[in-house]
């Protein structure tokens, strides 16, 4: 997020308070990965965002607020490259769709590794009231998941809640993987999450047709 000009620059009241409260969410995010949840301070994130200490509270009441609102948008990013990787893949089937949704979100979490701690790693270290907007943001995605899919390989629905199963699953392998400090690696594991994924809904082989198809 680029700092404002200095001085008179004629930009909106709104505009620079927007402005400031999207670089404090983007500092929080990029300080917590470097120091953790516990040692970050309002003063770093004011530092590193470029924004007074006053101007911080203008925007939030503590670091817990700001930190709510940085864990939102990661998620809301996490989200969106699972979106807009379903949707690159156009009327593709079911399977391709999941598949692109799994590359595009591996992707951006092991290009933007802050945002994979953040929501992976410091979201389960941060309290109780943290762990619940996990496990709804985990949630959050079964729908994704489930939208278009087919039966089960015996003909019956597969379950919602083996979706979710699945899909806590493999929050809980990434938040592993985040927590050991592989965050770069994540990408790696694309084959052996889009297997997982399909499993319930095609079988093994035929997740596995779908893999080495490409």
């Amino acid at each position: 997020m680029d700092r404002l000009p200095r001085g008179r620059h004629g930009l909106s009241a709104e505009f620079v308070a927007r402005n400031q409260r999207d670089r404090l969410i983007a500092a929080l995010i990029l300080t917590l990965a470097d120091v953790g949840y516990q040692k970050t301070t309002v003063s770093m994130i004011g530092r590193r965002a470029a924004v007074s200490k006053s101007d911080f509270y203008k925007h939030f009441d503590s670091k817990d607020e700001c930190f709510l609102a940085a864990y939102d948008f990661a998620v809301e990013r996490m989200r969106a490259a699972v979106v807009d990787g379903c949707a690159a893949a156009g009327s593709a089937e079911w399977a391709r769709r999941v598949q692109a949704g799994v590359i595009a979100l591996l992707g951006l979490l092991a290009e933007e590794p802050a945002l994979a701690a953040i929501v992976l790693a410091e979201g389960l270290r941060a309290g109780r009231g943290i762990y619940d907007r996990y496990q709804a943001a985990v949630e959050s995605f079964v729908p994704l998941l489930r939208e278009g899919a087919p039966d089960g390989p015996g003909g019956q629905p597969v379950p919602a809640a083996t979706d979710e199963a699945v899909v806590g699953g493999v929050a809980s392998l990434l938040s592993r993987r985040v927590i050991a400090g592989e965050r770069a690696d994540l990408s790696g594991l694309v084959p052996d999450v889009v297997e997982f994924v399909l499993t319930p809904h095609l079988g093994t082989e035929a997740a596995r047709r779908i893999i080495s198809a490409g």
